[in-house]
Parts: C-alpha cells; sequence; structure tokens
C-alpha cells in the first residue's frame, strides 16, 4: 500500500485544486438565494448517506474492517466526476459544483467525526497517535487549502482558467484512476479475494443512495434538472479523499477495499443512469 499512501495526498490536492479553479465567489452567493436544493442535496450526502451505509453493514455480515471501509467511503463527499455527469445529464451544474465544494470544505469535519464514532461502535482501536484533530487538520492542507489556491488562481486568471476547465477536468479522472490502479497493482493477491466479500455492500449502498437520492429530490427539489443532481451526488463519492484518510489512518489495506469496489461500481451506475435520465425533461 505504500505506492497509494505516497501518491494519495499528492492526487487529492491536484483534484481539489481542479475543483477550485471551477468556482467563483458567485456559487457561494447563490447558495443564499436558492437555499432549498442545496439543503435537500446536503442532507441527502452529508446526513442520510452515512445513516444508510450504518444501517447495511449492520444488515449484511461483514468484518469489522470492511464495515469501517463501507463507512468510510459513505463519509466521503462527492467527487469532481459528480459534476461531470451531472453536465452530461442535463443536471443543475452550478448546483452540483456548490454541493462538491461545500460538503468537500465541511468534510474536514464531518468524515474524521464519522469515521472515529463507526470505529467506536464497531470496536475497532485506532492508534493513540492519530486523532480527529490530527486527521481534521491533514485533510485541510489536502482538501481546504487546494480549493482556495485554486479560487484564487481562477481569480487572478479567469479566462485562461476557464479555457482549460476541460483538461482539468479530465486530469482529475485520470489521477483518479491512477491512485485506484496503484492499490490493485500493489496489492492484487489480498484485494481479490476482499472485493468479493465488499462488492456486494458497495452496490446496495450505491443503488440505494441513487434512487433515495433521485426521489428525495423528486418531492423536495425544484425541478428535474436538480433531481437529477441531488441523485448523482449522493451516488458518486471522493474516492480518492476516502483513500487519502484511510491511508493516514491505518496500515491494512482491507479498510481501503470498499472504496475500491464503490469506485468501479459507481462509474457503471451513474454511467446508466445519466443514459436514462439523460433525455427527461
Amino acid at each position: 500500500m505504500e505506492i497509494a499512501k505516497t501518491i494519495a495526498p499528492f492526487c487529492l490536492i491536484i483534484i481539489m485544486f481542479g475543483l477550485g479553479l471551477g468556482l467563483t465567489v458567485a456559487d457561494f452567493k447563490r447558495l443564499t438565494k436558492y437555499p432549498g436544493d442545496f439543503i435537500v442535496g446536503f442532507f441527502g450526502q452529508v446526513i442520510l448517506l452515512p445513516i444508510v451505509a450504518f444501517i447495511l453493514i449492520h444488515i449484511i455480515s461483514l468484518p469489522p474492517e470492511l464495515a469501517l471501509g463501507t463507512m468510510l467511503i459513505a463519509a466521503a463527499p462527492g467527487g469532481v466526476m459528480s459534476n461531470i455527469l451531472t453536465k452530461f445529464a442535463n443536471g443543475d451544474v452550478a448546483l452540483s459544483v456548490s454541493l462538491t465544494a461545500i460538503i468537500s470544505l465541511i468534510s474536514v469535519i464531518t468524515v474524521p467525526f464519522i469515521i472515529f464514532n463507526s470505529a467506536g461502535f464497531l470496536n475497532i482501536e485506532i492508534g493513540k497517535e492519530i486523532s480527529m484533530l490530527n486527521i481534521a487538520l491533514k485533510m485541510f492542507v489536502a482538501v481546504t487549502v487546494p480549493v482556495a489556491l485554486g479560487m484564487i488562481a481562477r481569480a487572478l486568471m479567469s479566462d485562461f482558467v476557464i479555457s482549460k476547465t476541460l483538461l482539468v477536468q479530465r486530469l482529475s479522472l485520470i489521477l483518479f484512476l491512477i491512485v485506484f490502479a496503484a492499490i490493485w497493482i500493489e496489492e492484487w493477491d489480498k484485494i481479490t479475494s476482499f472485493i468479493q466479500r465488499a462488492g456486494l455492500i458497495a452496490l446496495v449502498l450505491n443503488l440505494t443512495m441513487i434512487f433515495l437520492g433521485y426521489y428525495l429530490a423528486k418531492f423536495l427539489a425544484s425541478g428535474v434538472a436538480q433531481r437529477k443532481c441531488i441523485s448523482l451526488e449522493c451516488g458518486l463519492q471522493n474516492g480518492t479523499l476516502a483513500l487519502f484518510v484511510g491511508t493516514q489512518i491505518f496500515d491494512n489495506v482491507v479498510f481501503m477495499v470498499p472504496t475500491a469496489a464503490y469506485a468501479l461500481i459507481m462509474f457503471s451506475t451513474a454511467t446508466i443512469f445519466v443514459l436514462i435520465v439523460r433525455k427527461i425533461n
């Protein structure tokens, strides 16, 4: 897991910097004008997703390490891929970017809180030298600072940055794939057996959240475009961030297996979802 542990922070910083490049102050001001859709998406991803994951790890029999690994990916915010696929689905891209950005920024608090409390429920001891504050500070450096720097770069070089948006999105996707390829290559002999046990809960969690996100937004959000966005935000998580946190806390690759399984599954299910809802107006 040494390769993944080394490159995950670098990849996450680049991805979050790319997210910042796509943001302006206007994206945050928009939330004060149209708060309802944001609140629905925020509730679905930050509150409902971890609750559903916690219920599932008690329904589906799993070793404690895989159960905690499932909570790890459930705690992660949405990723840049949700923004890209929302655009392909003709969803509300501005809402998607706002949700990804805000939830990513507060993830420095929510992710450690969910992981450390889940570890307590599952009777998994986390090393004494690792604290919630320690992880929060590391996440602040790898998440909040790059987003802020990206926004500053956008403000100073607006035209140049806008012209390179697609390139940055593609780079983010490539880096995401590199991180997970490193795990699969380095730990192949262990992962093949673990993936069979984590695949079911990853699939059930992903499909459940896409479904719940869609119908939650159908009844509470303002329109079809917002419905598509919120469903994708609830179903697509930032696997690179989850991996970064996992490698900072755990030395055993088994904790990261649900993240690897979820990453593979969410690409497939989200693509099918986009193809289905793309023409719905």
